[in-house]
């Protein structure tokens, strides 16, 4: 009998249309099975097609595994997406819900920095370029049915210096702060349907650059006394960024605890009956304060609702990109008893996540023993639970020595929708634009035609006036803080903390 003949497929890519020949499975495997035939398409249409030499025809057991979907609505199983079962026997093979999950909260994450203004000559370096009603918006996300909530902020006077972006001009924008992040919650009716739930999103803005930052850490383990346990200990530069405040500062006023606390013990209250959900997110730093809060939301019992005789529990969940560890083994164990769910995405070639804690962390078997009975005071240990990813894995991507390309969080959402379990082929199941790599750095290679560091405000923000000059236009300053924060705080924290 003659061979099938080949089918010619095309992908189509903004800017690029990949051509791939792919041959079908021997019509003997094939007989009659239509539907084994279609999958089999399906997944020659999703393969990655750069390397077309080095390509076989997989079995047809293998692709049958890589191209089943869940079949099963979100709302139904929302809480299990959600980590209620430590994401067991949803990450190898990789579930579809759950990708499409974990991208969307990367999304959230990446849009922090989308949306900062880091430009050291702009007079509002270190704040948020858009307008909270118009956030999703301006960055394209309109259809997510997310609104903010309120935004959020840290003083910049604390040892990370090279972390922080500073205007010059104060009458313009603070000199002691920085825009850090936002809340958000779900508002549109047909997604929260979708979800299965109301979802409340808080999202941290990571480092703009990748070289700096990691150096100020001193890996010095402090007691947050968010509880009455003083061997519970985080990293003091995160636990500096998250509690430390500015009296002459307006935006600072309030600690970026407080004001997410206040938002959250809020936000839980106005939507009291409701099924909700608390998802924290955050690349690089921002992972470390997304873990941070997700603690303190969880240690002050702001997620416990009590309703009569019952008493029920809103789930927490962390989804973290390319995160440091952040404290010490009793913080990892306090997070799993008080049930944070933490998921960690990371790239197994970025240095970022096996610091601090570089001779003693989760995987020396007898840490427990150190911090116990030696007080070693550099013991660090991550929490939760982690997905590993390979840049190497991707034909897309260039090889490629540059940190920041294997920290950088669009590659890592990238590699998230090709991925599809250990030992399996990378396959854009979303079919993510691969554009997007590109974004902040050069990591795709050059075939596709996408030229790094692509996105830019349209000629840097300048518009030109009824003058003819070109100028940067006015903003509108921003609110600092809801009227009602310390009503809020005063319910959670003791008068004396604020």
């Amino acid at each position: 009998m003659a061979s099938p003949s080949l089918q010619l497929f095309s992908l189509n890519y903004p800017k690029f249309i990949l051509h791939a020949t792919f041959p079908l499975p021997p019509t003997s495997k094939l007989n009659s099975n239509h539907k084994t035939k279609d999958l089999y398409l399906q997944k020659a249409i999703k393969c990655s097609t750069t390397s077309l030499s080095s390509l076989t025809t997989p079995p047809v057991e293998e692709t049958l595994v890589l191209n089943e979907d869940d079949e099963r609505l979100l709302s139904q199983i929302w809480k299990e997406i959600q980590g209620r079962h430590d994401w067991d026997g949803l990450l190898d093979p990789m579930n579809s819900h759950l990708r499409r999950e974990i991208i969307r909260y990367g999304e959230f994450a990446q849009a922090c920095y989308d949306s900062f203004d880091f430009d050291p000559h702009s007079k509002y370096c270190g704040s948020c370029k858009y307008q909270g009603p118009r956030f999703f918006e301006k960055l394209g996300m309109a259809d997510r049915g997310y609104q903010i909530s309120r935004y959020l902020y840290a003083t910049s006077d604390i040892n990370l210096p090279n972390f922080f972006q500073k205007s010059k001009l104060s009458r313009v924008w603070s000199t002691h702060a920085n825009w850090m992040g936002y809340v958000a919650v779900c508002t549109d009716e047909d997604e929260v349907k979708r979800l299965g739930r109301r979802d409340i999103v808080v999202s941290w803005r990571g480092t703009v650059s990748y070289v700096e930052w990691i150096y100020d850490l001193k890996d010095i383990l402090h007691s947050p006394n968010f509880s009455d346990d003083p061997s519970i200990k985080m990293e003091l530069g995160f636990n500096d960024l998250y509690t430390k405040k500015e009296r002459n500062c307006s935006y600072c006023s309030f600690s970026a605890r407080e004001q997410v606390l206040a938002e959250i013990k809020r936000l839980v209250e106005y939507y009291d009956g409701e099924e909700l959900s608390i998802t924290i997110t955050g690349h690089s730093l921002g992972s470390a304060l997304a873990i941070i809060t997700a603690y303190d939301i969880a240690e002050l019992g702001l997620n416990i609702v009590n309703d009569g005789d019952n008493t029920d529990e809103i789930p927490i969940t962390v989804f973290s990109f390319a995160g440091p560890r952040v404290g010490n083994l009793k913080f990892k164990e306090r997070c799993e008893e008080l049930g944070v769910k933490v998921l960690r995405v990371i790239n197994v070639h970025d240095k970022v996540p096996t610091v601090p804690g570089i001779f003693a962390n989760e995987k020396l078997q007898f840490q427990k023993y150190l911090e116990e009975a030696v007080s070693f005071p550099w013991s660090y240990a991550h929490v939760g639970i982690e997905l590993g990813l390979d840049h190497s894995h991707s034909p897309f991507l260039n090889p490629t020595n540059d940190l920041g390309c294997a920290h950088n969080l669009e590659a890592h959402l990238h590699l998230l929708d090709g991925y599809h379990g250990k030992g399996r082929r990378f396959c854009l199941a979303n079919k993510r634009d691969i554009a997007l790599v590109n974004k902040d750095c050069n990591f795709l290679k050059r075939e596709y035609g996408v030229p790094p560091h692509w996105r830019q405000d349209e000629n840097k923000g300048m518009v030109r006036n009824g003058d003819g000059l070109w100028v940067l236009p006015e903003r509108q300053r921003v609110e600092a803080h809801p009227h009602d924060i310390s009503h809020h705080l005063q319910k959670i924290l003791p008068r004396s903390h604020f």
